[in-house]
């Protein structure tokens, strides 16, 4: 049986009913079948431009931060794209609009903010970041927005867009930032962004101290927690505990529900613990937000056209998976287990060395070529990304990330710096199913004889 057979008929099964309300209103469709077979043919032809993906589906991916959706995302998805909701207004989608509120209600149980609070899902996580700095900005005009080196480049970008000015905070050997800088320059800073598990290796920074100096210096914290936000499901199995502990203590929070959710791109969210945050996007328009005097999302989001099957998608695999440790915790903690045991395993391997020890389920890594310099490390490295690579089905994928010369040799004093950066291979587990398939991971990546890099 094709492994997508059952839930195809699911979706069937789904689809003809939901027709019985289609027809309600007439039987005549907005797209006859008329050029089925034409339809047929574009459909087989785009199946085979698909295959030249790589296998973000299997667990011999670990490179980017991409897997498929849970299946019952995509069937709440299709189901919902066949009406085409826009959570916009509650003229464009009141389902779906309800859905999403119930949705972000969950969200913000699971970060604490458990009495009053503002937020919405979005389409995808940097402009949910764009939403919140947006705020930040106006909450403190003139004042500047400050992340580390180790944040996500777009808040660089969009303190552009913004007109704001950005300080970006200098991080040490272990990606953390630098504590006395942020002291320093504390009375310039309107809002701190805190990155819990940044994109490169998943760093959580220190949230419980960068809170004592907001306080310290009266300025906002945004937390960042776009990839790691999920993690605070399991954050009592987490080595950096007392952090997440202190979430709900931040002003804004965004989180990817396409990443850890288990969604299709893209769905991203933001949340306010301030309500009156929803000042900020107060706007007029004229033939809008008339069906109903309850909260339409548009009156609280910069953005206008949202996809309602997006809310749909999230609502139905929360069903599936609540927000607590048994229900989407345990998808988090294989991936976290996966990490672990891969670095485990890369630490006792001779030659091999590890460059962090995970917070979250990225780690980087790199194996000792025989000349002990950064251009020889990362020559040594990308040969061994390029050799899996091209293995095809019977290969692995990884991921590449280049770091600074600077920040690597405080870790390994012993390597010449020959340049400026120094590229690691990077792997993000971020499948349950990585936890069964590390020891074959890293038997294939011990077993590479790639030439001398010298």
């Amino acid at each position: 049986m094709n492994r997508f057979e059952p839930y195809l008929d699911i979706l069937k099964t789904a689809l003809r009913r939901l027709d019985h309300w289609r027809e309600e209103y007439g039987s005549e469709l907005p797209y006859q079948p008329e050029n089925i077979d034409t339809i047929e043919y574009i459909v087989d032809k785009l199946r085979i431009r698909l295959e030249d993906n790589y296998p973000f589906h299997h667990p011999r991916y670990a490179g980017q931060m991409l897997k498929p959706p849970h299946p019952v995302s995509w069937l709440a998805y299709s189901l919902a794209m066949t009406i085409n909701p826009n959570n916009h207004a509650l003229d464009g989608g009141p389902p779906t609009s309800e859905m999403e509120k119930e949705v972000m209600n969950k969200m913000a149980a699971m970060v604490g903010f458990r009495d009053t609070y503002l937020g919405h899902l979005t389409s995808n996580g940097t402009i949910a970041n764009l939403e919140a700095l947006f705020v930040a900005r106006e909450i403190h005009p003139g004042k500047t927005i400050a992340a580390s080196a180790n944040a996500h480049y777009t808040h660089r970008r969009m303190c552009r867009v913004l007109n704001a000015d950005f300080l970006e905070i200098p991080v040490d050997a272990n990606g953390m930032p630098d504590l006395a800088f942020v002291k320093t320059h504390g009375d310039e800073i309107g809002t701190l962004v805190v990155t819990m598990g940044t994109t490169g290796l998943g760093y959580i920074e220190p949230l419980a101290d960068l809170l004592e100096l907001a306080s310290e210096h009266n300025f906002r914290i945004h937390a960042d927690a776009a990839y790691g936000g999920f993690f605070k499901l399991i954050e009592n199995h987490l080595p950096k505990q007392h952090h997440w502990q202190l979430l709900s203590e931040c002003d804004s929070i965004v989180i990817d529900p396409h990443k850890h959710g288990l969604q299709p791109y893209g769905c991203g969210s933001v949340l306010y613990k301030d309500p009156a945050a929803g000042k900020y996007f107060k706007h007029d328009s004229p033939y809008t937000y008339f069906t109903s005097d309850d909260l339409h999302l548009g009156e609280i989001s910069l953005e206008c056209s949202r996809a309602g099957a997006s809310a749909a998608a999230f609502w139905a695999t929360l069903e599936l998976f609540p927000l607590d440790e048994s229900g989407l915790g345990s998808v988090l903690k294989k991936t976290r287990n996966a990490a672990e045991r891969f670095a485990d395993l890369i630490r006792s391997e001779n030659g091999w060395k590890l460059y962090n020890k995970p917070d979250l389920d990225i780690t980087g890594y790199f194996k000792m070529p025989d000349e002990t310099s950064l251009s020889a490390i990362s020559r040594l490295n990308k040969t061994i990304f390029d050799t899996g690579m091209n293995k095809n089905q019977s290969g692995f994928f990884l991921s590449l990330f280049q770091l600074p010369a600077s920040r690597f040799i405080q870790k390994f004093p012993d390597i010449r710096a020959d340049r400026d950066h120094v590229t690691l291979l990077r792997s993000v587990f971020m499948k349950e199913e990585h936890l069964d398939f590390v020891d074959e991971l890293a038997k294939q990546l011990f077993s590479i004889k790639p030439e001398s890099s010298s």
